[in-house]
């Protein structure tokens, strides 16, 4: 069965250009991957137009539209899941106005489709004696509980993403003076943070215990799973929620009832800006990319936001070969295939 022009050049949009041609992260490329998916799905569900039968002529502003539609009423999904896929149907778009202009008018309609403005949400953190609480649930005489407290104070301390955090490997560690480590952040960069006083000595135990060297095991995952393989963000997620739902049990008022690791992730950033640390250092400890996002911490809270903001302003920064497919070929499974 022959290719349609559409599987043709959504191949060569994930193993070209996403990869080869823009440097993007796996996470990027399965962001993409799932938006595609879902796409297809509504495409088949809604319109009768099975993935393997998909052609460009297809790829129209009101296709795009109803499946967003479709995305928001049938499948309940947030204005921020909305946009999401939206994007990643953008960015295909703006990849085909280059290699195939027969569409062009469509690409552009396309790309004209706005993006929703959700609501703004409170910051949802924790206060220090949640976090003191949800600490103490760790039970250190388990054979696992200082591999769960250093997870949950690097989370804490100096606000990992979970994705960060299950990448650190043995060899980014760098525990002479100053103590810090290389975190590996959104769109493969790289910064260096600093591990905590506190945090250190336990670390230095678990490494001991673990039976590994910087230099030796260098590749290594730091924290491993009980399968012994590198933990997943999904692996990571359960581990904060088993410890939040013993704490909860004990004083529910002080703990999120979604609490998650993207919360303690939040707790860090309002921590440090509740120790006066100021928005420029927050911003590069937590990898943003902008300030912009660093700027919502300040204004969770009134009594940070005059004086963060004042201080932030004051400072000057930067902005920040395809083989093709033979045969009985499916373009879903194809999709889903990638994120193997």
């Amino acid at each position: 069965m022959e290719t349609t022009d559409f599987a043709h050049w959504i191949g060569r949009f994930f193993t070209v250009y996403l990869i080869d041609e823009r440097s993007c992260s796996h996470l990027t490329v399965d962001s993409y991957r799932v938006a595609i998916i879902m796409y297809l799905d509504y495409m088949e569900e809604s319109r009768d137009i099975k993935p393997e039968k998909m052609e460009l002529k297809n790829f129209t502003k009101e296709s795009v539209e109803g499946f967003l539609d479709w995305l928001q009423k049938e499948k309940e999904a947030s204005i921020s899941t909305r946009n999401q896929k939206l994007a990643a149907i953008k960015s295909f778009a703006r990849y085909l106005q280059e290699k195939v202009p027969d569409y062009m008018e469509e690409y552009q309609k396309i790309l004209s489709i706005p993006t929703e403005k959700a609501p703004a949400h409170e910051i949802s953190y924790l206060k220090p004696e949640g976090v003191k609480l949800l600490i103490s649930q760790i039970d250190l005489r388990k054979r696992n509980g200082l591999r769960d407290l250093l997870i949950m104070s690097l989370l804490y301390t100096v606000g990992l993403r979970v994705s960060e955090l299950t990448e650190i490997r043995v060899g980014d560690l760098q525990l002479s003076y100053p103590p810090s480590m290389k975190v590996h952040g959104k769109g493969d960069k790289t910064r260096q943070v600093p591990i905590a006083p506190e945090v250190l000595p336990r670390l230095r135990e678990y490494l001991k215990r673990m039976k590994y060297d910087l230099a030796i095991d260098a590749s290594e995952p730091l924290f491993k799973n009980h399968h012994k393989e590198q933990f997943t963000r999904r692996g990571i997620a359960y581990l904060v929620t088993k410890y939040a739902d013993m704490a909860r049990k004990i004083n529910p008022a002080i703990i999120p009832a979604d609490m998650s690791p993207h919360k303690l992730r939040h707790t860090a950033a309002m921590e440090m800006l509740g120790s006066g640390v100021d928005l420029m250092q927050i911003k590069d400890i937590l990898g943003h990319a902008s300030l912009t996002s660093t700027e919502v911490y300040a204004k969770a809270d009134p009594k940070f936001k005059s004086k963060a903001v004042e201080m932030a302003s004051k400072k000057q920064f930067l902005p920040e070969a395809v083989s093709e497919a033979e045969g009985n070929w499916n373009l879903n499974e194809w999709l889903k295939s990638l994120g193997k």
